[in-house]
């Protein structure tokens, strides 16, 4: 399953990288693609996985906030 979330703090490459990376540690999830553009990630997982378990991965890397699309 494919779920999109939006993500505040996003300035740089860098930053891209730091939220891939932090989406990518939580067990479960298959794939991430974060834009800075949009700013927002595509995050797909094998089952679903609790919003906040996801905030506070990328909060882990970062001052950033994920949240429902």
């Amino acid at each position: 399953m494919t779920h999109q979330y939006l993500v505040k703090g996003i300035s740089c490459a860098g930053c891209i990288d730091n939220v891939t990376k932090a989406l990518l540690n939580v067990p479960g999830v298959l794939s991430a693609t974060v834009q800075k553009e949009a700013p927002q990630a595509t995050v797909t997982m094998e089952q679903p996985i609790d919003t906040s378990i996801l905030q506070e991965a990328v909060k882990q890397y970062g001052k950033y906030e994920l949240s429902e699309n």
